[in-house]
């Protein structure tokens, strides 16, 4: 068995609150030594950690459905890495795993932090935490289960080039439906239409969005995969058909919910199309995770689902990692390699 002697785990620790996106002045680092295994606990040494929008509502004190980080706690986080030591008879050394770990080098577990084991050996460790991870199965579960494709729909999607929408898109034209995507900047929309296969896409920073919505979808919108509520979502609700599916899957457009915001009201977009609204959050399916994770990897194998990744190298490019995502400055599925 590894000792644990000697070895240091580095950390990314939250400094201070934030109100609003997490800046790299929040964040600090720290060196503890990693503690002996106790009966049932194994060691992870995380080779990619993860960057999500919804790490700053986990940081902010703010509603949420879950508490905020603790002021000087490891930021929470997933991760993908092996087992390099085990004391728990359901773990051994070598497996590939994916969890709740945090920004940090090492993370002691008793599964019960554990996403899921990493069984598509064929296929990249970093995707466990991007279109085989959490990204993927939110797109998933969320377009089928909530938005409820039919062959023939309009799809609209938000953050369209992003980790999760670029994902919707593609599953959305699996299904056979008509896709729209909205981004922000030429590179966004051209990756859009070149490497996602979205039908039409539209730039919200140059375009006159209203134009834009009426010249990409004449026939109007069947089901609208909103990842940033504000403007945008005010824009696409117009144009709603009777009987559209909108899914509330984040509200990246929104800088601070404290005082609550005002807005266009929903209610007479629903009412008149008799629409739906249903706010989708992933660890809702957790028992069916493996079910998103077999169909996902089956199209990547196929060439059915392409994905792309963003890699900030090394624990330094943490801090500014959150607000970086936010001022979409990604290319991809945001990470970070373990130096």
């Amino acid at each position: 068995m590894l000792s644990m002697n000697n070895l240091s785990n580095r950390r990314v620790v939250l400094k201070s609150r934030p109100v609003g996106v997490p800046q790299a002045v929040h964040f600090g680092f720290d060196d503890v030594p990693v503690p002996e295994l106790g009966q049932g606990e194994f060691l992870v040494a995380n080779r990619y950690l993860s960057v999500e929008p919804a790490m700053r509502g986990w940081v902010n004190d703010a509603p949420n459905y879950s508490p905020p980080v603790p002021i000087g706690d490891v930021m929470r986080s997933f991760a993908a890495g092996e087992v390099i030591a085990s004391r728990h008879p359901d773990w051994k050394e070598g497996d590939r795993v994916a969890g709740l770990f945090g920004w940090q080098r090492f993370a002691v577990s008793n599964g019960a932090n554990v996403t899921r084991r990493i069984e598509e050996t064929d296929l990249p460790l970093s995707a466990a935490l991007g279109v085989l991870g959490l990204n993927g199965v939110t797109a998933y579960f969320a377009l089928l289960e909530v938005g409820q494709p039919a062959p023939g729909n309009t799809v609209v999607v938000s953050t369209a080039s992003g980790a999760v929408g670029s994902c919707v898109g593609q599953i959305a034209k699996i299904k056979g439906c008509r896709t729209v995507g909205i981004a922000g900047g030429a590179a966004k929309v051209d990756q859009c239409l070149r490497e996602f296969g979205y039908d039409a896409a539209i730039d919200y920073r140059s375009s006159h969005l209203d134009d834009e919505l009426a010249r990409t979808c004449p026939d109007g919108v069947d089901v609208y995969y909103d990842n940033t509520s504000g403007p945008i979502s005010d824009a696409v609700l117009q144009r709603l058909n009777v009987g559209a599916r909108v899914v509330i899957c984040g509200t990246a457009a929104v800088q601070n919910w404290s005082p609550w915001p005002q807005g266009p009201r929903v209610e007479r977009h629903l009412l008149v199309k008799r629409a739906r609204m249903q706010g989708f959050l992933v660890f809702d399916y957790q028992k069916r995770y493996g079910e998103a994770v077999q169909q996902l990897a089956d199209w990547l194998r196929s060439g059915r689902l392409v994905y792309r990744e963003h890699v900030l190298e090394g624990f330094e490019t943490a801090p500014d990692a959150i607000a970086m995502l936010y001022r979409g400055e990604n290319t991809g599925k945001l990470l970070i390699r373990v130096d």
